[in-house]
């Protein structure tokens, strides 16, 4: 194990019924790592992420987030999960509560902040994501890119360790996508330990330290970005690039 690594993957396997998902992932981030998960559709990089707070259970290895085990359930795991950030493709938002209820909620709840410490915090985070002035509309009153960036502002809001993205863009229209990654971009710049699943090659070329492709399950190549996007080694990075890239 090196010393900095903050999340730990060892021989995790994952069977949906018959079907192995998963095949023998090992993966380690260090603290202030940016990781874009790559690969076809169906090649597990959803999945693997989403092992990562355990939202799905793994069927053998470990998972460790700064050195601890990923527990079966209960407190212990809920803790856990509060070290680590996720934004999904939908935004799941709750429709009844306020932008700034939004945020605030767990800080609360699961960090005992008082209201105006959890408030305080939520707007300067809200700032941080370009959405201080809507903090008092209802989800519905935005769009779906402003929708994005405060569901990043409300897993700031726990203070996680590392932060999950699984393909937070996808379900923006395109004149909104790039508002949420240049969030990303630079929540990246400030050392945010962050795992991201993603089809927006250009952000993964700008904003990440390492490139891991996966294809039928298992890690086939991990690179730098340069070195995956100019000279991928395996056949099926190269095949992979070829249908994105070739459009």
């Amino acid at each position: 194990m090196t010393q900095d690594a903050l999340v730990q993957v060892t021989g995790v396997n994952k069977y949906f019924g018959d079907h192995h998902v998963l095949k023998n992932i090992n993966l380690e981030v260090g603290k202030g790592e940016v990781i874009i998960l790559l690969g076809p559709s169906g090649s597990g990089k959803s999945t693997l992420c989403r092992t990562i707070n355990r939202l799905e259970t793994i069927s053998s290895g470990d998972i460790k987030i700064d050195g601890v085990s990923l527990p079966e359930e209960g407190k212990a795991l809920a803790d856990l999960r509060a070290e680590v950030g996720m934004v999904f493709q939908s935004f799941n938002l709750f429709a009844h509560k306020s932008i700034l209820d939004n945020v605030t909620l767990g800080p609360r709840k699961v960090r005992g902040l008082s209201k105006s410490e959890a408030e305080e915090l939520a707007m300067s985070l809200l700032k941080k994501v370009g959405v201080d002035n809507q903090a008092h509309k209802m989800p519905a009153q935005l769009s779906g890119g402003q929708q994005q960036r405060v569901a990043i502002a409300r897993a700031l809001a726990m203070q996680p360790k590392v932060m999950l993205f699984d393909e937070p863009t996808s379900a923006l229209d395109p004149e909104m996508v790039n508002e949420v990654l240049d969030t990303m971009i630079s929540l990246a710049r400030e050392g945010m330990t962050m795992i991201v699943v993603t089809h927006e090659m250009g952000f993964a070329r700008k904003a990440a330290d390492r490139i891991v492709f996966l294809a039928d399950g298992e890690i086939v190549e991990e690179s730098t970005p340069d070195q995956f996007f100019t000279n991928p080694q395996s056949d099926r990075a190269k095949d992979f690039l070829g249908k994105i890239l070739g459009h």
